[in-house]
């Protein structure tokens, strides 16, 4: 008993406050002095419009699984004062290790602030209230195990037709889960966000810059279960997860001069569906580099370094299109198809970020670099995706991920036994050398065997081809199709439709050069009858037909990499080219899930490993 009265003491209780206990290791470990991972506190009065969140000293703590009764000590063990809930004096507010969640009832809405630096970050107030005078008329503690806290709150405006309610819940991760209940359409996460970010994990992540939407109020974006806003400062990300449904998502831009070009605000109509959110918090979490003339043909060591071990990435305009680039831990130079040889633009010199542009990756623009995924990340700091792992679950996690998807498909045929650079120029160059020192006839397998690997390459070449053909066809059909009963979504459709087209184009434009597999089979003959007899003109005949193998798989690896550029630009500009129309929405999502299916497990004369 003396142990249970000291702890009612920490916890700011009354002497004759009596505390009613189910017998829970959670509460006795509370009052046995051990502080809980979530701590709901009651401020004993309103918090007004300044909320102070640092002024706690006429704020109580509310124990963990604990009805606070204002009677006599011999009632502990009653059991007639089950259910009594707890009635908050004041306002509510909610902290664990991460954040703070503030519930003015003046404010109608949920202010959240990071632990970090004790700055508000984030406001929630339902789509309904969200630029009206407001209140929160009730806060009931449902759950509150010091583990994890559950709270009902009630919002209400003077024309709303009632309350809208809406459960918010946070646990020990600094995950917050707020389901809004069905008379509320949906919930306007108000923020200042410089850009938002679509990630996708096949292919190129969205980028949305409210500074090239002058003329816009709202985007509305594509829905894909996953929400980076890169926060003012350069200090903090706000990741938002949200499961399957028909959900829809758009930013509001902000119109006041004060802050010109921010995103105001997230706004998510959840169709019922549970949204999660997360602070990310660190000193340079992301950054924004303009990229300037002086930069070209330079090592250019920036400002920035980065806080901590990640997958830090950007994008930079390759080939015409944006094109996502991690950074890598050294200096390397790289060859790449339908691009040819070059220093790979971005990389670090310790922790500090170095660029290298030039002409094929010139310094136009900005480059933003922030990070999704963890790669050697202290396990002390949150990725987003570990994030969306908590939230959303394993397996919607791991089907959106799509690690599988992101693997190379293989063109060598015999694996690590074959020719080291399995391809028609690397397989040229080893049987030349044979010929070159006479060895045709000795190492007759040797040749027979890397021309074996050239034909599987060319034959690997051409299915991929063809899959992207295949694609285009689909596409074209999809997209004729919607353009006829489309409407005002027509000159966006017919946008969509002449960069499918684009497949079609190069592959007809390449297709003399690329041959056929009947014409690789017929080099191939001719290549290994050359090993049969050591004659006089081998070696001549050899490099006559190594410069036809070169020039049909050079003309094959071109149209794969630009088909690969053309479906990456269409998944881009799909989602880019619909933010104006919330009409268009289906259509981007179909779009860019024929894409995505499109991209998975390409070829590495396409794109690098993991993108």
């Amino acid at each position: 008993m003396m142990k249970i009265a000291r702890g009612m003491k920490k916890y700011g209780l009354t002497p004759w406050a009596m505390v009613f206990v189910f017998p829970t290791a959670t509460l006795m470990a509370q009052l046995d002095g051990v502080m809980p991972s979530v701590i709901v506190w009651d401020t004993m009065a309103p918090l007004g419009n300044a909320v102070d969140i640092q002024d706690r000293g006429k704020w109580q703590a509310v124990p963990a699984d604990v009805l606070t009764l204002e009677i006599a000590p011999t009632a502990m063990s009653d059991p007639a004062y089950y259910g009594r809930a707890y009635r908050f004096k004041g306002d509510t507010v909610v902290e664990n290790k991460h954040l703070i969640a503030a519930f003015p009832t003046n404010r109608g809405r949920v202010v959240i602030y990071s632990k970090a630096d004790l700055t508000k970050k984030v406001e929630l107030v339902p789509l309904q209230l969200k630029g009206k005078p407001a209140n929160i008329t009730n806060c009931s503690l449902l759950k509150n195990t010091g583990d994890e806290t559950t709270l009902e709150i009630s919002f209400s405006a003077g024309d709303a037709g009632g309350n809208l309610n809406a459960i918010f819940s946070l646990g020990r991760t600094g995950i917050v889960v707020f389901k809004p209940t069905e008379n509320m359409k949906g919930v306007s996460i108000v923020s200042s966000i410089d850009y938002g970010v679509v990630p996708s994990f096949i292919g190129d992540d969205l980028i949305f810059d409210p500074r090239r939407y002058p003329s816009l109020e709202k985007l509305y974006i594509p829905c894909e279960n996953f929400l980076l806003g890169l926060l003012k400062g350069e200090d903090c990300m706000l990741v938002l997860t949200w499961p399957e449904g028909n959900q829809e998502l758009s930013l509001s831009l902000e119109n006041d001069e004060q802050k010109p070009g921010l995103i105001e605000s997230v706004d998510f109509r959840n169709n019922g569906q549970n949204l999660y959110l997360a602070l990310l918090n660190a000193p340079g979490i992301w950054h924004k580099e303009e990229l300037k003339r002086s930069y070209l043909e330079r090592d250019i060591i920036v400002s920035w370094k980065r806080p901590f071990q990640a997958k830090w990435k950007t994008q930079l305009r390759e080939g015409g299109i944006k094109t996502t680039f991690v950074f890598r831990e050294s200096k390397q130079n790289i060859w790449r198809g339908g691009v040819g040889s070059y220093t790979y633009p971005v990389w670090f010199d310790g922790e500090a970020a170095v660029y290298r542009l030039g002409k094929k990756i010139p310094p136009k623009g900005e480059s933003i670099i922030y990070f999704t995924e963890r790669k050697g990340t202290p396990l002390s700091v949150s990725a987003p995706v570990d994030i969306m792992r908590e939230s959303l679950g394993r397996e919607m996690f791991e089907a959106i991920l799509d690690v599988s998807g992101r693997e190379l498909r293989t063109h060598h045929r015999r694996g690590a036994d074959g020719i080291r650079r399995a391809c028609t120029c690397g397989c040229t160059e080893a049987i030349e050398e044979v010929f070159r020192a006479g060895a045709e006839v000795d190492k007759r397998r040797y040749v027979e065997g890397a021309v074996d690997d050239m034909v599987y390459f060319v034959a690997r070449h051409v299915e991929r081809i063809e899959e992207y053909q295949d694609f285009a066809d689909d596409m074209i059909e999809f997209l004729e199709s919607a353009g006829k009963s489309a409407g005002e979504l027509k000159p966006f459709i017919d946008s969509m439709a002449e960069i499918a087209k684009e497949l079609r184009e190069q592959y007809t434009r390449a297709r003399e050069h690329m041959k056929t597999l009947g014409y690789a089979d017929q080099l191939a003959r001719k290549t290994k009858a050359l090993t049969r007899d050591k004659e006089p003109g081998n070696l001549e005949a050899c490099l006559e037909l190594g410069k036809q193998w070169r020039a049909m798989g050079g003309a094959q690896d071109d149209v794969l990499a630009q088909s690969h550029r053309i479906v990456r630009k269409l998944f881009h500009e799909a989602g880019y080219r619909g933010v104006d129309n919330p009409q268009a929405a289906e259509i981007t999502r179909q779009i860019r899930e024929m894409c995505r299916e499109c991209l998975r497990n390409p070829d590495g004369y396409e794109i690098w490993p993991n993108y």
